[in-house]
């Protein structure tokens, strides 16, 4: 029986909604630049940067180096959303299925980042990806500081 899971991590941004979601969508290659240490390069696999059915290639140290193939499943200008499904890489050896979804959203008059994992496990010894999360929320802290920096 496949086992189906859902967590989210949250961060208080500075640098605004638009803006990251601008960096992930339209200038990723300027990420490694902000957070050197964890993010090596995003490449353009096929398809139009930012664009729905897009694919794109993460170069990632958490743990140790990493490669993550993504399709750009859907896009929200409105609500600074990005939804990507993972089709190749460490990932998707370890899950059945993966999906990173980023948003952001205002309330009580501060900003905030989201991150939100959707995934499949095979069964109970596949370990929920909370490291991940912790990883992605520190590369979203270092977005933030690199974007309010600008």
């Amino acid at each position: 029986m496949a086992l189906v899971g859902k967590i989210a991590g949250q961060v208080e941004i500075r640098s605004g909604g638009k803006a990251l979601h601008d960096l992930l969508r339209h200038i990723p290659n300027d990420i490694p630049g902000m957070c050197p240490d964890k993010v090596h390069g995003c490449d353009l696999v096929s398809g139009e940067r930012g664009v729905v059915g897009s694919t794109i290639c993460w170069h990632y140290t958490h743990e140790k180096k990493k490669a993550s193939t993504q399709i750009v499943e859907s896009v929200d200008e409105t609500n600074h959303t990005i939804r990507l499904k993972v089709i190749g890489g460490e990932l998707i050896e370890i899950y059945k299925a993966f999906t990173l979804i980023y948003h952001c959203e205002s309330k009580d008059g501060k900003d905030w980042g989201t991150w939100t994992f959707e995934f499949e496990r095979a069964d109970t010894s596949v370990p929920y990806p909370t490291s991940l999360m912790d990883y992605l929320c520190d590369v979203l802290k270092d977005m933030d500081a690199g974007a309010s920096a600008k």
